[in-house]
């Protein structure tokens, strides 16, 4: 006799039914336990990162291993959004992605179909072979796969933010994340996340994406700008991440017990 089972809720359908904005961190390291470490903290989501950090397909699973254990829903990033690599992460047991520098409906509707089999959309067929099927023990899978996805969409360039109302409007899309760094690289104001600007224009596309019924999220590690996100509307916000909170912790220490150098007292221990 086979064990059958049923597919987690999507970040989407978590958001979905929320009744307070959800707080998440980035897992940027590669290491599973690290990430099960965050875990087991009380956050409400992770961003399992494979643009900026040296996450690959062996790493994200070990990952996702790790966090089954606990209530919270993994997020994944991919480093583009191309078909064959999102068959691929979807085909893995991946639920939730986050497709980086999204800017046009155009690209908007191509994710879309890319998570979605045919005849909605082109994703290869190979749940016999894929975790994201139990290896076919959720019942019923090929049917019911876009049900067992979400989608969300980052928004982190002028052009991004300047066509948000189109993508927001794309059907299939679940939310729009907004990506403050980039954006501000893109306005001309490098290393500026707080510039004034930044955060109008974040603030709007926030607004946009609520006011389209999807999901709107932004990447707010400075603990006020993170307030003002949430006032503004934000439903999900990721905080800090797992190699800031070790670079930040680690300093504290520094500062706390060698402060600028060792004093002469301490020269000998």
């Amino acid at each position: 006799m086979s064990l059958r089972v049923t597919p987690d809720p999507t970040f989407a359908a978590r958001l979905d039914e929320a009744q307070r904005p959800l707080i998440g961190v980035w897992a940027t390291t590669g290491n599973a336990l690290v990430t099960e470490v965050l875990a087991g903290g009380g956050l409400d989501w992770v961003l399992i990162d494979a643009e900026h950090a040296p996450n690959d397909l062996q790493t994200i699973l070990a990952q996702l291993h790790a966090l089954s254990g606990y209530p919270i829903t993994p997020l994944v990033r991919l480093p583009v959004g191309e078909v064959a690599i999102i068959k691929q992460y979807l085909d893995l047991g991946v639920q939730n992605l986050l497709v980086p520098m999204v800017e046009t409906p155009e690209q908007a509707a191509d994710l879309v179909r890319a998570v979605r089999y045919p005849p909605g959309g082109v994703r290869g067929v190979g749940s016999s072979l894929a975790r994201s099927s139990r290896w076919n023990r959720f019942d019923d899978y090929l049917e019911n796969a876009s049900g067992t996805v979400s989608l969300f969409v980052q928004i982190e360039s002028v052009t991004g933010a300047a066509n948000s109302e189109a993508i927001a409007a794309v059907d299939g899309v679940d939310g729009l994340y907004v990506g403050p760094a980039d954006l501000a690289a893109s306005m001309g104001v490098l290393g500026q996340q707080g510039h004034p600007d930044v955060v109008a224009e974040t603030e709007r596309v926030l607004g946009i994406a609520r006011a389209a019924g999807r999901h709107a999220g932004v990447n707010a590690f400075v603990p006020e700008t993170a307030d003002r996100y949430l006032a503004a509307g934000a439903e999900f916000v990721s905080v800090s991440a797992d190699v800031t909170l070790l670079a930040r912790g680690v300093e504290a220490l520094a500062a706390r017990f060698i402060g600028d150098g060792p004093s002469e007292e301490r020269a000998g221990y």
